[in-house]
């Protein structure tokens, strides 16, 4: 089955609408499709419907932030209600957080000399779409390419918003336990997101691992995207060894950058798949909610 477990709209920092993210999905061919946007379900009623009429399946999506050893992580959540309580108060202070965030690299930036990145990231982003949520550090990047500072978005992120740099703001996000527990009282499956993304040595990816799979985590999301082969054999080296289940998607944000939608490496063959433990719930299903 094809299927892509984690993709984004311009719920949060993709470039195309839900609907339209489904419907490429669906020209690409893929079977079962996981809208995953940043710490907001906004997107997801667009999604299912579009997969309804299109005749795919669909399962509710979600990637929230997190903290574990003083670094942010990305957990997965797949088949929740979209009315859970507890998941969505804390997709609220999320949501809170992430403006407090845009605030902050607004005033980074603008202490450097480039005034007018709020404003400037939040008129990229209406742009792309309607959303009631902070712009992100991808459209603060457009943004200082759009004004001259930095001639494209990976200079963008290596001189200003990357990792360990002014635009990189740390918020107080919840912790990894929490946020497991938190999906996992909302009846989903969690999956740790692009596990090699993070700049940790072996031992310390270990422990992620150790952590993650004691707070209740059920699956590694083994491929990402393009990773490269070795990552891949990593990856699936942890899942088997702390017997968790496999997932996979591109992490597509929009043509052109990070990698096309329902495009990704090949998962090992030995391992478990998360989608099979899908089933056919009415949550992965185009009607159900």
């Amino acid at each position: 089955m094809n299927v892509d477990l984690h993709c984004h709209s311009t719920a949060s920092d993709g470039a195309l609408a839900p609907a339209s993210v489904v419907a490429r999905a669906h020209e690409r061919g893929v079977e079962l499709l996981a809208l995953t946007d940043h710490d907001t379900v906004d997107g997801l009623a667009e999604a299912r419907d579009t997969a309804a009429t299109l005749g795919m399946r669909w399962v509710s999506g979600v990637e929230m932030s997190c903290t574990w050893g003083g670094a942010t992580i990305h957990v997965l959540g797949y088949g929740f209600p979209l009315d859970a309580p507890d998941l969505n108060e804390a997709l609220e202070a999320l949501h809170t957080g992430r403006w407090q965030r845009a605030e902050e690299i607004d005033r980074r930036l603008a202490a450097k000399g480039m005034p007018g990145a709020l404003e400037g990231a939040r008129a990229i982003q209406a742009a792309l779409g309607d959303s009631r949520n902070a712009p992100a550090r991808p459209h603060f990047a457009d943004f200082l390419v759009q004004q001259g500072h930095v001639p494209d978005r990976q200079t963008a992120f290596r001189k200003w918003l990357g990792a360990g740099k002014i635009g990189d703001v740390k918020q107080h996000w919840p912790t990894l336990e929490q946020t497991v527990a938190t999906l996992r009282r909302a009846g989903s499956w969690v999956s740790l997101a692009h596990p090699m993304h993070y700049d940790f040595n072996r031992s310390k990816r270990r422990r992620l691992v150790t952590d993650y799979q004691n707070a209740g985590g059920q699956a590694l999301e083994v491929v990402n995207g393009q990773q490269a082969d070795e990552q891949t054999g990593t990856l699936a080296i942890l899942a088997r060894e702390f017997s968790l289940l496999a997932s996979a998607g591109s992490d597509f944000h929009g043509p052109g950058n990070w990698g096309e939608i329902g495009s990704y490496r090949a998962l090992p063959q030995d391992l478990p798949l998360l989608w099979e433990r899908f089933g056919d719930e009415r949550a992965c299903l185009p009607s159900g909610i």
